[in-house]
């Protein structure tokens, strides 16, 4: 009788990726999506693992990267896009395709594991921990040796940048190395930062430094276990080479020491992907790059569907504002909100000038190279908007004239969308889980602008007001030790606000032990505060990679009370010198 069922449900699970999967962004598992039924044998195992009540299974992990690392001749990328037939060095200007072949460029120093991801190595890549040990993992992921039978590919997009059209732009300083579909029937594409000159190098040495390539490691994982929508970092490797920067655009260079990092997304294509192609009239391979990322990616979308691509835009739209809103919920700012770092999936992608706020401050600028304030965290939603018109622009070239309006329409719901989710994240970190427990949005609006008046600590205002009991909250009874409550508190509005935030939750029967455990599971203790960066930073320049580990760990649980963590002031109040520090483009 098991073996009967199994065979039912093996039939009925193998259905969904013929007739395609939901819209729904819990569903992807933060983009992560199959790209193929299991095999049968494969699905047996598991059935029968779940049937014992052991769950999740893991069928192997691998030790080498020889035995676990089996030439695919199923290169989707190389197989379903014309490439730059030519494969000589060298900066150029690439016409009619996607991608050049480029082979990544060995660093002549040592090199050391510097830190790794155990979820993305062992539950993403399939990888035992052992692994990092061996020579020949760092050589791959370092890029000193190619991935056997693989072809190292760079990206050909373009993008407009700070509202300007830029044109060929492309993998500047990174490599697709490979494509990794795992035991959970995941797909992954693998890419190197910093593993040397591509033709889209332009006037750059194709590296990246270790103050980059730190924060982008940690904001990758950071970001995924915050339950934001990311690219993934598996490894940072650091190397003794050096090269020159001016990191603040100040004509001082710096001798930086470099790095690489191991990046995984289920795609890197980005709105510039297809607006390259868009404007040098490439419609043939725009086409191409629509239908394959809805084939891999939104299966549930009709290839044959004349509105196909309207579907497509559609989806985009609703899953990038809900991408925003989450940003700040998280009081996170990008800072580089280009067209060419906005994926067509969505997710976060491309880390540089970041930061997750200390004090409420909705003009906040984290990127210093940012003069006129454009992607300020206020403007986040509106350049949200505006990289999807321009994604419209190109989209239209693949559309005939009737449906040019609807993209239109589809486009002007964005506002909407935004704004749903953008309230129901904030009312869900104050405790109120249902939409019409918070319908009444000058409750948010209130809170905010009190913390602005107050400067009040964004992650620690919310995660303090879930510590405290609703009464001593009416009441003022607040302990010392809850810091970012007391700069609230001295706002003259604090107790209005209370009382009116006490009704709300009466009204609904909320009753306060929900309301806390309700706000712990949304709101975090620890974030990635660029001082927190700034110390594994200096530390790596020196060899000593404890640091980083450790807050690697910390910043793999966010939302949980560490010892460790409290002693090391991850929840304190931030450092006076920590609003001295300036992070720009330049890495």
């Amino acid at each position: 009788m098991f073996v009967i069922i199994c065979i039912i449900c093996y039939l009925s699970f193998s259905s969904r990726y013929i007739l395609g999967r939901t819209k729904s962004r819990d569903d992807r598992d933060h983009k992560s999506l199959s790209s193929a039924p299991l095999s049968i044998i494969e699905w047996f195992l598991r059935a029968e693992q779940h049937r014992k009540g052991i769950c999740p299974v893991k069928i192997r992990q691998f030790s080498k990267i020889s035995d676990w690392w089996i030439p695919n001749s199923q290169q989707l990328l190389v197989n379903t896009f014309p490439i730059d037939p030519e494969e000589k060095a060298g900066v150029r200007i690439v016409k009619n395709a996607l991608f050049s072949r480029t082979n990544t460029t060995p660093f002549e120093g040592l090199v050391s594991v510097a830190a790794w991801s155990e979820n993305v190595l062992v539950n993403v890549l399939d990888l035992d921990l052992a692994v990092v040990e061996i020579s020949e993992f760092v050589e791959v992921f370092s890029g000193k040796v190619s991935l056997r039978g693989s072809t190292p590919l760079t990206h050909r997009y373009g993008g407009h940048q700070f509202g300007v059209w830029a044109d060929q732009l492309g993998d500047g300083r990174a490599h697709m190395i490979g494509e990794y579909t795992n035991q959970h029937g995941q797909r992954y594409e693998l890419n190197l930062k910093g593993s040397g000159k591509t033709p889209y190098s332009r006037n750059g040495d194709g590296r990246a430094i270790v103050r980059s390539s730190v924060r982008e490691f940690l904001a990758s994982e950071a970001m995924f276990h915050l339950g934001i929508p990311t690219s993934r970092c598996a490894t940072l490797i650091t190397a003794t080479d050096t090269v020159k920067r001016d990191l603040l655009y100040n004509g001082k260079l710096s001798d930086e020491k470099t790095a690489i990092v191991l990046r995984l997304a289920p795609s890197w294509f980005r709105f510039g992907s297809a607006e390259i192609l868009a404007k040098h009239g490439e419609l043939n391979i725009l086409r191409q790059l629509l239908d394959f990322v809805i084939e891999s990616h939104f299966k549930e979308i009709t290839l044959l569907d004349s509105t196909k691509y309207l579907e497509l835009f559609s989806i985009i739209v609703q899953q990038t504002a809900e991408m925003i809103a989450m940003w700040q919920a998280t009081g996170f700012v990008h800072g580089v909100g280009n067209t060419d770092n906005f994926s067509l999936l969505p997710m976060t992608i491309d880390y540089g000038p970041f930061q997750f706020m200390d004090s409420y401050d909705p003009e906040l600028v984290s990127n210093a190279s940012d003069d006129e304030g454009r992607y300020s965290y206020r403007n986040q939603p509106k350049i949200g908007r505006y990289n999807l018109d321009k994604l419209a622009e190109s989209l239209k070239r693949v559309l005939n004239k009737d449906q040019h309006s609807t993209i239109s329409i589809i486009l002007d719901g964005y506002d909407s969308t935004y704004r749903q989710a953008y309230i129901s994240a904030f009312c869900k970190k104050l405790g109120l889980q249902g939409s019409s427990e918070c319908d009444d949005e000058r409750l948010v609006v209130d809170l905010l602008k009190m913390m602005e008046d107050t400067k009040s600590d964004f992650t620690m205002t919310f995660r303090q007001l879930g510590d405290v009991p609703i009464d001593d909250l009416e009441t003022n009874v607040i302990n010392k030790s809850h810091w970012a409550l007391l700069d609230l508190q001295m706002h003259p509005k604090f107790i209005q606000w209370m009382t009116t935030y006490h009704k709300i939750l009466v009204d609904y029967g909320i009753v306060d032990e929900v309301r806390r455990t309700n706000m712990h599971r949304v709101n975090p203790k620890y974030v990635l505060r660029n001082w927190m960066a700034e110390d594994a930073i200096a530390a790596v320049k020196r060899n000593d990679y404890s640091v980083i580990r450790k807050l690697l760990h910390v910043l793999q649980n966010p939302f949980d009370d560490q010892i460790e963590a409290d002693v090391l002031g991850y929840a304190n109040r931030p450092p006076k010198w920590s609003s001295t520090i300036r992070v720009s483009c330049a890495s």
